[in-house]
């Protein structure tokens, strides 16, 4: 054996009766230990041999691996990236969550914890090559390794995973305080090591949530700005994976007819709705068995919790800056988006005055921009019509002033364009079109029933629009138009009875030149969310279509009212229902009415098929608007 061993063994014999000789000659040693470097023979062997990581540490191993440790902190300058690479693999190979208090208990584990910091720390700021290799070996302890998974999971794996994870942060912030270029170097190294599209939940969502200690942390400022636009992307990285494409009409029949059908069977029991209408749907996917979906559900939440703890500290609006960005820049445009945006939905319903009220505007700026090439315009736009009528946190006036705007950008397109429609030409105007009579399936009746919003309804110049040349009722989506028209025959918002009256409300070619089941312009982005837990927490926030009052229900009623007849609770839809779990899907199917669910949704991408306008419709649940999942009507 060569001499170390011996000389830290003395040490530790002696150390209680002369502490600071000791420790100034057993830096010596390692000092002279350093500057031999590998030709230092035994010595520098040993050394390295103490760093490397042990199975089974005793107590006595324990202790030179400490002593060894604060000494090396002492002595970091004399470390050379060439001449002690294998020092620093091993010391690179040392894990805080081997040390953590586990139920291999010894004495000095804490302290252990403690010196390998205080080494990486002084390692970082001594010379500024080391800079980078330092915060890698911080950063890797986001996740434990695999063993540690499963010791996290009993009574005390909350308190070791709190004890390592505390001593990385604060080990971080020391490092920004005597590095202040560190945090720059953080954030790429951050970004570059999170978990793979192949790692699973447990990992990456660990990982996601040390990101998010950081952009609250008190390097924040610094990192913030990058932490969220990466988890962004990761949400959707996840969620383009989970793709339905070529599969979405066949899968839709059991997504919808249980939206439709069976909701009022499940309503005391979550685990068999979800079980059914996402586990089997996923898995009919090829989704990997579902585990794509729940590693994004779960990031969502921790999102969404990420979110809540903003708002009660006072920077919603800061962080919800910086998601608007991010979401301007990788959200919007990806057509295959599913879940992501409700990062921004419930960012919006946790602050309805301020960020509910700013992205709103932002969408109609960039629809309204020409700046913005029409893919964005037009996607905008669908966002714009999906959130204003899913949003229950908005108010009418807000709703109102939007539909003024993008009527009178309509109207004024139309004096522009003076000639037969073209689908291919026009798509910005007729996804502006296809908005406005979206948000009024929605808002209709709850806008009709406040009268100066009444008035400005029935003063916006939508007539003029619909008997325009450019002919939008025959090339918009079918069912939007259809449920549209139902709306405001019942309302009396327009004059002219040729409006009402459509027998070719097919989509024929030209509807298809401007859809399609893939379009963005087909897009409501907002519609009800099918991942289980995020699902619950938007809830509360969302308006799904069995809780909408529509013109028509009115107007039946109404009719019934004057024949002396009275309304039986499964005649409409209980308008006052206030039970936020409620999932009663009454009026929508009545009992032994045979339907094609494919029929009965206004959803993404819906599937081409042929509609016939029907002006007598009984008052009941439109059979071509897809339900939602959420709470009760517009008040």
């Amino acid at each position: 054996m060569g001499q170390l061993l011996p000389i830290v063994n003395e040490y530790l014999s002696v150390m209680e009766e002369d502490v600071e000789i000791n420790d100034l000659q057993l830096n010596y040693y390692y000092r002279d230990t350093l500057l031999a470097g590998s030709d230092g023979g035994e010595n520098y062997a040993e050394l390295v041999k103490c760093l490397q990581p042990k199975k089974h540490l005793k107590s006595h191993d324990a202790a030179q691996l400490l002593t060894t440790l604060k000494s090396l902190s002492e002595v970091v300058s004399y470390i050379d990236p060439i001449q002690h690479e294998s020092l620093l693999s091993s010391l690179s190979r040392l894990s805080l969550w081997d040390y953590a208090p586990t139920d291999r208990k010894y004495d000095a584990a804490a302290d252990i914890m403690d010196a390998l910091l205080e080494l990486i720390v002084s390692l970082a700021a001594s010379k500024g090559i080391y800079v980078d290799f330092c915060l890698e070996l911080l950063v890797k302890h986001f996740v434990p390794p695999k063993y540690a998974f499963e010791f996290l999971k009993n009574e005390n794996g909350v308190g070791m995973k709190n004890k390592v994870l505390s001593r990385v942060h604060a080990a971080l912030k020391h490092i920004a305080d005597l590095v202040p270029l560190a945090p720059l170097r953080l954030s790429p190294i951050v970004v570059h090591s999170m978990p793979k599209r192949f790692a699973k939940e447990p990992e990456i969502v660990m990982y996601v949530e040390n990101m998010l200690m950081l952009e609250s942390g008190e390097i924040g400022e610094i990192v913030g700005g990058t932490m969220l636009p990466a988890l962004v992307d990761k949400l959707i990285e996840l969620d383009v994976e989970i793709g339905w494409d070529g599969k979405l009409q066949e899968d839709a029949k059991c997504i919808f007819a249980m939206e439709i059908q069976d909701f009022a069977d499940f309503e005391d029991d979550d685990e068999k709705y979800y079980s059914m209408c996402t586990t089997e749907l996923l898995n009919r996917n090829n989704l990997q068995g579902n585990q794509v979906a729940e590693k994004l559900d779960s990031l969502i939440v921790l999102t969404f919790l990420h979110l809540e703890s903003c708002q009660s500290k006072g920077r919603l609006a800061e962080v919800f800056d910086i998601l608007l960005t991010s979401f301007k820049r990788t959200v919007l445009n990806t057509y295959k988006s599913k879940f992501a945006q409700f990062v921004m939905f419930y960012a919006c319903a946790l602050d309805s005055e301020g960020c509910g009220v700013n992205f709103a505007m932002v969408l109609t700026e960039m629809f309204d921009s020409r700046v913005n090439p029409p893919i964005t315009r037009m996607s905008a736009v669908a966002y714009l019509a999906s959130y204003l009528s899913r949003a229950k946190f908005l108010s009418s006036e807000l709703v109102a002033n939007i539909i003024q705007r993008l009527v009178d950008w309509c109207f004024a397109y139309c004096k522009l364009h003076d000639f037969d429609m073209n689908p291919q030409a026009h798509q910005v105007f007729y996804s502006a079109c296809q908005a406005i009579m979206y948000i009024l399936c929605f808002r209709m009746k709850s806008l009709m029933e406040v009268p100066r919003l009444k008035v400005k309804l029935i003063k916006m110049p939508m007539e003029l629009i619909w008997k325009h040349k450019l002919n939008p009722l025959k090339v918009c989506l079918p069912s939007v138009v259809e449920e549209f028209l139902k709306q405001a025959k019942a309302a009396r918002l327009f004059m002219s009875a040729e409006l009402f009256i459509f027998d070719d409300l097919l989509e024929a070619d030209l509807s298809k030149a401007f859809g399609g089941i893939n379009r963005l312009d087909m897009f409501f982005p907002f519609d009800p969310c099918l991942l289980k837990k995020s699902e619950s927490y938007l809830r509360p926030h969302f308006v799904r279509w069995s809780k909408v009052r529509t013109t028509y229900d009115t107007y039946a009623n109404e009719e019934l009212s004057d024949s002396g007849s009275e309304a039986s609770d499964d005649d409409f839809v209980d308008m006052n229902a206030k039970d936020m779990n409620d999932y009663d899907m009454a009026g929508s199917v009545e009992a032994g009415l045979d339907f094609d669910p494919d029929l009965n949704k206004m959803s993404i991408t819906p599937k081409s098929m042929k509609y016939g306008f029907q002006a007598q419709t009984e008052g009941r649940m439109p059979s071509n608007i897809r339900l939602s999942t959420t709470t009760e009507s517009f008040v």
